[in-house]
């Protein structure tokens, strides 16, 4: 793994304003090309009479007496001896989706191919019903689509399960007359009605923790800044869907100091002296929220060093990505041995 350091490392060397997102081509389906899948197959006639089959794609198959014709459903083989099924191409009627479907399936396990991927569009809801009845399971959904899955081989399907976590991040933010950026949220719980706090939010799809802290904080507020670190995180199970949560609490540095609120998410917002909101009832009472409020102040006060983040490239897939790493001189004074 190379790694790319910033050629400033300053306490806010990054403030970049949007995430960095890899150029890599995507494959319909939404998985990348390259990580998981070889080329597409062709569509595989069988013809009756002893005839020569068509081009195959998993395996060289000629003069076969079969009876009849069977269109194989177009699919990708994957690196983990399964399949995943063109949602493109897929016929247009039931019946027909069907009958391609079966015979796959049988063809398929013929082959030892394990697990099956089939994304269904929203323009062919009505297959959905047809692959249930055929043994495919929901795997997860998106606007646009819904991925089932189909498991070949005898026993418990071994295929990874969906995104088991929801990803949030909290912005510590704080000025140099020790004012703690807080917000008041208008659509909450009642039993954080009325609590000052920091802003927080879940990052979005291929958002970057940082980007995510900094764009919450200035759609909640107007407030620009730039990302220091990472404190700490918060992991809870069963928050929301029967998901589990993961909560990244950063510092960030205020680039700007007018604040302007967005109504329809947020009541009030205001600069508040430290003292006071240490102060509030809730603080006191909430073990999480005293600790994470006093790990922010203390990294604030340089007496804690946080996780900053660090732009990386891996062989392994080509990708870049953002590795999040303590610095060991600024928080022990030690040199590590090189």
């Amino acid at each position: 793994m190379a790694f790319v350091v910033p050629s400033s490392y300053s306490r806010c060397y990054l403030s970049l304003q949007h995430p960095r997102i890899s150029n890599r081509k995507q494959v319909d389906f939404g998985i990348a090309t390259g990580s998981a899948f070889r080329q597409p197959c062709f569509k595989l006639s069988i013809f009756g009479g002893g005839k020569t089959l068509s081009k195959g794609t998993y395996a060289a198959i000629s003069r076969i007496p079969l009876l009849g014709t069977i269109d194989l459903l177009d699919a990708f083989d994957d690196d983990y001896g399964g399949v995943v099924i063109n949602p493109t191409s897929l016929p247009n009627t039931s019946n027909a989706f069907a009958a391609s479907l079966q015979s796959s399936l049988s063809y398929w396990s013929k082959q030892g191919k394990r697990g099956v991927w089939l994304k269904i569009r929203e323009d062919q809801a009505d297959l959905v019903p047809v692959a249930i009845k055929a043994g495919f399971v929901y795997h997860h959904a998106e606007p646009g689509y819904v991925m089932l899955t189909f498991w070949l081989p005898d026993g418990p399907s071994v295929l990874p399960s969906t995104s088991l976590h929801q990803i949030g991040v909290g912005a510590f933010v704080m000025n140099d007359k020790n004012e703690v950026l807080v917000v008041k949220e208008g659509k909450c719980p009642s039993h954080c009605s009325g609590i000052w706090k920091i802003p927080t939010g879940f990052i979005d799809k291929f958002e970057d923790l940082f980007s995510g802290a900094i764009r919450e904080v200035r759609e909640e507020t107007g407030i620009e800044s730039c990302f220091l670190d990472v404190v700490a995180f918060r992991h809870a199970h069963k928050v929301s869907f029967d998901k589990s949560d993961i909560l990244f609490i950063c510092t960030l540095k205020p680039l700007s100091f007018d604040i302007s609120i967005d109504e329809s998410e947020i009541e009030a917002a205001r600069w508040m002296p430290v003292d006071e909101f240490l102060s509030q009832p809730f603080h006191q009472e909430d073990e999480m929220f005293k600790a994470i409020t006093d790990i922010c102040i203390a990294g604030h006060q340089r007496c804690y060093a946080g996780l900053a983040a660090h732009q990386v490239m891996s062989k392994l897939d080509n990708r870049v990505a953002y590795l999040y790493t303590g610095n060991t001189r600024e928080a022990t004074g030690c040199v590590p041995d090189m």
